[in-house]
């Protein structure tokens, strides 16, 4: 009876140390979400190529049925995202283009009023949706300020100069994370843009508002640091 009650004893003792050595390797184990969130940065660089859609409308003051209309172009552009928390971050965006400017409407005859170009930064306060796997859609809205700069007249126009603009953004786009850091972006902005402009044609001056109004639709690549 004794040897009996000596051996569940002893078994007992082997439980246990085998349990307290287990408890106390899974304590010295570094926490993996521990390790994921330091190893999570929180900015993000896109680049994409980015198609420019102007809306053709425009006037010239005092001249009934006067329009414009704008060319549209594809550029290259680079942005640079900093997330505040998984859901908000904010977003810059980078690129340059041109648009030629003409005349249309009841001022068709005009032809060519001449070329600018133009630098449109960005910035975007965005809610990124973390519930759908590796598809991670996001809505933002912002401002834009927009530079117009080597700007020249053609043929009759000269003198042409577009006003530097505030303006309204909304945005509306998504990655698709490939891994923890790569993923490929689709991302469609709307840009509320109308400056004021002016022009001499034949040494008289002209002025009349530009709604450009431009889409701005990209697709490129992503990276999280």
């Amino acid at each position: 009876m004794i040897g009996k009650w000596m051996g569940l004893a002893a078994g007992l003792v082997l439980v246990g140390n085998g349990a307290f050595a287990a408890d106390l390797e899974e304590r010295m184990a570094p926490p993996e979400a521990t390790i994921d969130l330091a190893a999570q940065s929180p900015w993000q660089i896109r680049v994409r190529g980015l198609g420019v859609i102007t809306n053709d409308s425009g006037a010239v003051n005092g001249i009934a049925g006067s329009d414009l209309s704008y060319s549209d172009t594809v550029i290259p552009e680079l942005d640079i995202s900093y997330f505040f928390t998984d859901n908000i971050a904010a977003e810059l965006i980078l690129g340059t283009t041109y648009a030629h400017v003409d005349a249309a409407g009841s001022i068709a005859g005009l032809g060519k009023v001449g070329k600018a170009w133009l630098l449109p930064p960005t910035v975007t306060l965005q809610y990124h949706f973390t519930d759908f796997g590796a598809f991670k859609p996001y809505v933002g809205a912002g401002v834009n300020y927009t530079f117009f700069y080597n700007q020249s007249g053609s043929g009759d126009f000269s003198k042409l100069d577009i006003e530097n603009k505030v303006g309204a953004a909304l945005q509306v786009g998504f990655d698709y994370m490939l891994d923890d850091h790569w993923g490929m972006n689709f991302d469609v902005k709307k840009i509320f843009l109308e400056p004021k402009w002016k022009v001499d044609l034949n040494g008289t001056p002209l002025t009349g508002k530009a709604k450009l109004n431009p889409w701005l639709v990209g697709a490129g690549v992503t990276y999280r640091f």
